[in-house]
């Protein structure tokens, strides 16, 4: 007898499984550059990574398994949980410090980014607060208010993180998500103010900001110093055609392109695969993301759709900053190519997010 259980809508499972093997392949790729510098192992770091992707498919299936509704219950709590996990940052025995900031948290053999978590517990929260706004959020006190209220109380852990990044993808989904719901345009543009005048603050007052706005405005004046990473990045892209120099064969990142499997890793694909490689990926992006409003669009209630647009806002956004970055089209961010950068945590918690979404899709009108 056929299985009567709602389906998995395949548009969405086919885009979301093709950026994660596309990601692995180009990453293993980007990690042969590791033999050159000497830092770390190859076998290690493809391992690390291999094991990531696992643990992400598992969560993914996890959670699209799990009915979504049961979230909206325990969304305030699910925020607190994440912001009290941001907290241990500021524990010293547990903190990591790397360049200059305390973004991990380092426990034992594990380490990870607790920022991951914030967003997608911020994502449910929101949906969970449309939901229950929704036919009042033309009311600044329903709309506009509460989420400065949250991005207020969010930020200050951010800045305080010197997360300025995540503090940017936050708000520009949760402007996102409101605007789709219904917040009037009014307050749209008044939101976006406010998220331009922190952006201008953090400029002015943090030198490690002024820095990125100076690099971006003229990177040939600190080609061997702040805007090395941009100039051998956009030398790796220049360098790498209409096709590329083919799978393995980038030069950029035997030593030359600084972190080739973390932030430089568009570079690293576009040497490798060419404008039409690069294009492919921007394409796959951008599958996802329609797959993710089709998704939205096609919801049982409220809270499914807004899920589905948030979760696919972040993605994109945080991607498609890094490859701005990586042309020297924003100012260089620090934010990962999710489901092709380093990093467990982000790989993880992208395929736990989808996992999310996948259930959405299971119960579409």
């Amino acid at each position: 007898m056929a299985s009567s259980r709602p389906k998995i809508d395949r548009f969405f499972l086919f885009s979301t499984l093709a950026l994660a093997i596309a990601g692995f392949v180009m990453f293993l790729s980007a990690s042969l550059g590791l033999l050159a510098g000497g830092t770390a192992s190859f076998s290690t770091v493809a391992m690390k990574q291999a094991a990531s992707l696992f643990i992400g498919i598992a969560c993914f299936w996890t959670f699209s398994r799990i009915p979504y509704r049961l979230l909206r219950r325990v969304a305030l709590f699910v925020l607190i949980g994440a912001v009290a996990v941001n907290l241990l940052l500021f524990i010293p025995s547990l903190a990591l410090h790397v360049n200059g900031a305390s973004r991990w948290i380092n426990i034992g053999p594990l380490s990870f980014q607790p920022s991951e978590f914030l967003k997608i517990a911020f994502v449910i929260y929101l949906a969970a607060w449309i939901h229950f706004a929704k036919d009042r959020l033309g009311k600044m006190r329903y709309g506009l208010l509460p989420y400065a209220a949250i991005m207020g109380i969010l930020g200050t852990l951010l800045l305080i993180q010197s997360d300025t990044d995540t503090l940017l993808i936050i708000g520009a989904t949760g402007i996102v998500m409101l605007t789709i719901a219904g917040m009037p345009i009014r307050h749209t543009l008044l939101a976006g103010l406010l998220m331009a005048a922190v952006v201008v603050g953090v400029v002015a007052l943090r030198p490690y900001a002024l820095a990125r706005v100076k690099v971006f405005l003229n990177p040939g004046a600190y080609a061997q110093s702040t805007g090395y990473q941009i100039n051998q990045s956009l030398i790796a892209i220049g360098s790498g055609g209409l096709f590329g120099r083919g799978f393995g064969q980038s030069i950029q990142k035997f030593g030359y392109l600084p972190q080739p499997t973390d932030d430089s890793i568009f570079a690293v694909t576009a040497e490798e695969f060419g404008f039409v490689g690069a294009s492919l990926l921007l394409a796959l992006f951008c599958v996802f993301a329609a797959s993710a409003f089709r998704v939205a669009t096609r919801a049982s209630d409220v809270f499914g759709s807004m899920v589905a647009v948030g979760i696919g806002t972040i993605v994109v956004i945080e991607s498609f900053l890094n490859i701005a970055a990586m042309l020297g089209l924003v100012p260089v961010s620090g934010v990962p190519l999710l489901f092709v950068s380093h990093g467990g945590t982000a790989l993880v918690i992208a395929l736990m997010a989808t996992g999310i979404v996948a259930n959405v899709s299971r119960y579409n009108k």
